[in-house]
């Protein structure tokens, strides 16, 4: 079987260019598919225009799209972000990867401090990332030294502290480990 490669599929097709009612079926398609921000819907969109080219009259204007689409309720930056600040976290994420994924999706400053994870949260992240990763007390022989310190270097990597990295390497047993996230979530 002969695979086409990505450039040879819709060769054959006219690409119709974009106009009002075709941009914004584009537009609810992707957020009728996709959980999405504002900005990220709007660089879809560009992207789309940029690829199809514009048959309408006059310049799209795509914020006002974006706009209505937010006012309508289709895109929310704040639940998109506690959604993938919560998802992030499930996966082993620290707070520092958090607001890195948060701003390149264009949550605004303000709204990626406000749904960072606390103390507890991330502990449990790190417990999660070392448990996944089979760091620390979670590993099948005690690390030698410089196998720990590359472990941390991971753990800071996915964005935790040093600290938090350090002290979940370095926990004596995974009982230890679950006490230290515990710690956290009493306070």
């Amino acid at each position: 079987m002969v695979k086409e490669s990505p450039s040879s599929r819709g060769a054959g097709k006219a690409v119709r260019p974009l106009d009002d009612a075709r941009l914004e079926e584009l537009a609810l398609a992707y957020v009728a598919r996709f959980a999405t921000s504002a900005r990220k819907l709007e660089h879809y969109l560009a992207r789309k225009l940029r690829e199809r080219g514009w048959a309408g009259e006059g310049s799209p204007n795509l914020s006002a799209l974006v706009a209505r689409f937010a006012a309508r309720g289709y895109i929310d930056d704040e639940s998109f972000a506690r959604m993938r600040s919560a998802g992030l976290l499930r996966r082993g994420y620290g707070p520092r990867r958090v607001r890195e994924v948060l701003g390149m999706a264009g949550i605004a400053e303000n709204l990626r401090g406000s749904v960072l994870p606390g103390v507890a949260e991330q502990r449990h992240a790190a417990f999660t990332l070392a448990r996944k990763r089979r760091f620390g007390p979670f590993g099948a022989e005690p690390p030698d030294p410089a196998r720990r310190e590359k472990q941390i270097a991971a753990m800071m990597r996915a964005g935790h502290e040093r600290g938090c990295a350090a002290a979940m390497v370095y926990a004596e047993s995974v009982d230890a480990a679950e006490r230290w996230v515990e710690e956290a979530q009493e306070e």
